[in-house]
């Protein structure tokens, strides 16, 4: 086999992993916790569903790639829980190490491609970016609404952290953050957010 079509095959085989990183959402109906494999293509598939809402034009493939690939490197950084405030204090340094071993995996051409292209929804300033950073929000909000905002409650999370992570969805989408703001909102009235 050809050294270029062996990495990729090996980056392939070695992305499955992610399946194996659990995250804090639960699955709709009080199911189990969602993987990152599976938030990655849920968000794929909404950000596609959804594109009409987003602020800007934008490449839509782009953003599905965005979204898929984004969190393959907590196959080694391990998931950061969005309110865990002590983890988040070493997300950063500990996700650049997996960038670096994860996508080293690729031919050169490919890490420097995927590298970019996390590094672009890293530093939300494109349209893209922040149309996948909306959908990284609205993802497990929605869940969690759906699951009547256990995970908030189990977390004892407080509506200014909510409200604190949607505004990267404000950047991509005005329209969902309307939804997520009435979300929000019933979950206080509700008492699932302090």
């Amino acid at each position: 086999m050809e050294e270029r079509l062996k990495k990729q095959l090996d980056f392939a085989l070695e992305i499955d992993k992610e399946k194996n990183v659990f995250r804090q959402t639960h699955l709709s109906g009080h199911g189990r916790n969602e993987n990152d494999a599976e938030h990655a293509w849920h968000m794929a598939v909404m950000a596609y569903l959804l594109r009409e809402y987003a602020n800007e034009k934008i490449d839509i493939t782009k953003v599905m790639l965005m979204c898929l690939i984004h969190d393959i490197v907590e196959i080694e950084a391990g998931d950061t829980y969005a309110y865990d405030v002590e983890n988040q204090k070493t997300q950063k340094a500990r996700e650049d190490a997996a960038k670096e071993k994860l996508y080293s995996l690729l031919p050169a051409d490919q890490k420097q491609e995927l590298t970019a292209l996390f590094d672009e929804f890293e530093a939300c300033q494109t349209a893209e970016a922040q149309y996948a950073h909306a959908m990284d929000n609205l993802q497990p909000l929605l869940l969690n609404n759906s699951n009547d905002g256990g995970d908030w409650r189990e977390h004892q999370v407080t509506a200014e952290q909510v409200y604190s992570r949607q505004t990267k969805t404000r950047l991509g989408s005005e329209k969902l953050y309307e939804v997520t703001d009435q979300i929000i909102q019933e979950h206080i009235k509700k008492g699932n957010l302090k």
